[in-house]
């Protein structure tokens, strides 16, 4: 099991930060676009991309924004609210750079967060805000269990 799961099994806090990173590829877009119907020919067209002034095919935003599910899903985040700011495009095969930080969480486990996405070159091309609900003291005996069952 990750270490993000342990950590959200031992209690999360202000300020933990999770980081994960993951290579989109050109097949991640054409399921993404299966999946989705989204056909949007910046993803497709080259005629369109180079109207568009783009220096490639892009991924779909909403591909890119999801690599923050796997931190949620590690550490059983009940999301109520995203609010996603798209900075630069993704291209095929580059690499994100997911860096999540719970920046406010309250008595009742209301929780905020702001996730920052780079590429390899360290460029800035997605921002989040997020709002969630985390684990209390039986969902975090649960993720201890299933810790401990791997």
């Amino acid at each position: 099991m990750s270490e993000i799961r342990k950590k959200a099994a031992a209690g999360l806090k202000a300020g933990d930060t999770f980081t994960v990173v993951r290579k989109f590829t050109k097949n991640d877009t054409e399921s993404f676009g299966n999946i989705t119907k989204d056909y949007n020919p910046v993803h497709y067209d080259r005629r369109f991309i180079e109207a568009k002034q783009l220096n490639g095919p892009i991924c779909h935003g909403l591909l890119i924004a999801s690599l923050i599910t796997e931190i949620g899903g590690q550490i059983g985040w009940l999301a109520s609210g995203m609010d996603f700011r798209f900075r630069k495009p993704v291209y095929f095969d580059d690499t994100i750079t997911c860096t999540f930080t719970i920046t406010e969480i309250n008595e009742g486990g209301k929780a905020k967060g702001e996730a920052v996405y780079c590429n390899q070159n360290e460029t800035i091309v997605l921002e989040a805000t997020l709002k969630g609900i985390l684990p209390g003291s039986k969902e975090k005996k649960i993720l201890k269990a299933l810790i401990e069952e791997k």
